[in-house]
């Protein structure tokens, strides 16, 4: 708009000098303004952008950084949330939509995420403008541990008030360490109570029962069987760890089935006679195979028959039957039934937990160590085949193997 007002008055002023007639002096006054006007066009004509220009460039800047900001917060697997200076969200990555279906853009954080320890750490690092650590323990609508760092976002050197929000996990590590710690207790238990047996009875033998050979050789019989329990708990113990080891490497041999059920059975005939049981195969004609490693679908097969046998003394035979799987993705189903007394519905989801038993005294008295259906379920997990377990009061249990 200046630009235009100086030609047009450079315009009137030329035509004032024409019309006063063309003298030396109108000519040199023509000459002037006209000088001066193409001196000022360039500076009158962009005065706003003079002014403007930097405002312009900073905001093209910022808006490159935020595009920056959220492009970065969108590759994080973890989730990823973006706060202005009032804790508002401004930007949240599809982990934290999903993680906190609660939030959007434009709410404060602090509504939405109604937690304590959550908002002071916000204002904390507001105020102090430095990165905030928490851990948060929900229990609703179920238990999880979280590792939250909030921290302010740095730009160019300067504060800045937005923050940059992550959460971690930790649900998973606090459950394989809950785990562990009842893994080591339970298996400490298992093992001292055998050893608190055998050095009793040693005791004995060394004091009152030195010189009684009735005793000695009774005590020894009950040492021996204390003894074979430890063994079998180690062996179980090592079998378990050995398989979680290798989890999660899938085996790549070839099994033929039909001839591992069979070697199975008669490994196990000994213990089927003194059960007063009757291991009852049926296996189809033709070759049955599958890809496995052969001694860790053996221990699955046996450690099965062998429960049903044990704990399925109500009947008169054990059944295991090989058929084809009538589920997608698996080809081969071997089914260990037994008619024993079965167990409490109840009970069935939490029987391939490590030390789990319904009747601990009746289970140690049958030489179980509490391990041999969470070995089945690692194995199992591990040729990438699915375990099942019913069992109904008065009606036994059934439990089917499906292989791929």
């Amino acid at each position: 708009m200046p630009a235009i007002l100086l030609v047009v008055v450079a315009g009137v002023l030329l035509a004032l000098v024409t019309w006063c007639g063309l003298t030396w002096w109108g000519a040199c006054l023509g000459f002037a303004v006209l000088a001066a006007t193409i001196l000022c066009l360039p500076i009158a004509a962009r005065p706003t952008d003079l002014i403007t220009a930097p405002s312009v460039a900073l905001a093209g800047q910022a808006a490159e950084d935020d595009a920056a900001v959220a492009a970065f917060a969108d590759a994080l697997v973890d989730p990823c949330l973006v706060l202005d200076a009032r804790a508002t969200l401004v930007h949240a990555n599809g982990a934290a939509q999903h993680r906190f279906p609660a939030i959007s853009v434009g709410k404060r954080l602090t509504l939405a995420l109604r937690n304590p320890e959550l908002v002071q750490a916000v204002e904390a690092a507001q105020r102090t403008g430095r990165a905030q650590t928490i851990e948060i323990h929900e229990t609703l609508p179920s238990e999880t541990w979280d590792k939250v760092v909030i921290a302010p976002l740095l730009r160019a050197g300067e504060h800045s008030q937005q923050l940059i929000m992550t959460v971690q996990s930790l649900t998973e590590l606090k459950r394989v360490d809950a785990m562990r710690s009842d893994f080591i207790a339970n298996a400490s238990h298992e093992l001292r109570t055998p050893l608190a047996s055998l050095l009793g009875f040693i005791d004995t033998l060394l004091g009152p029962a030195a010189n009684d050979p009735a005793a000695r050789e009774r005590f020894l019989g009950i040492m021996r069987g204390q003894a074979d329990r430890m063994s079998k708990l180690v062996d179980d113990l090592l079998s378990l760890s050995r398989i979680e080891m290798h989890q999660h490497i899938r085996p790549t041999a070839t099994i033929e089935l039909a001839g591992l059920l069979r070697e199975v059975r008669d490994g196990l005939q000994t213990q089927a006679e003194a059960a007063g049981l009757d291991i009852v195969l049926s296996l189809p004609e033709g070759p049955a195979q599958t890809i496995g490693d052969r001694g860790q679908l053996y221990e699955v097969f046996e450690n099965l028959i062998d429960n049903a046998l044990k704990y399925g003394s109500g009947g008169k035979t054990v059944e295991v039957v090989l058929q084809p799987a009538n589920k997608l993705g698996f080809a081969h189903m071997v089914s260990v039934v037994d008619h024993g007394p079965g167990v409490p519905p109840e009970h069935v989801p939490r029987l391939t937990e490590r030390f789990y038993r319904i009747d601990a005294e009746t289970s140690r008295k049958r030489k179980g160590t509490g391990l041999g259906l969470a070995i089945v379920k690692h194995i199992v997990s591990r040729h990438r085949g699915q375990l099942s377990i019913r069992s109904e009061l008065g009606q036994g249990m059934r439990v089917d193997v499906l292989l791929p």
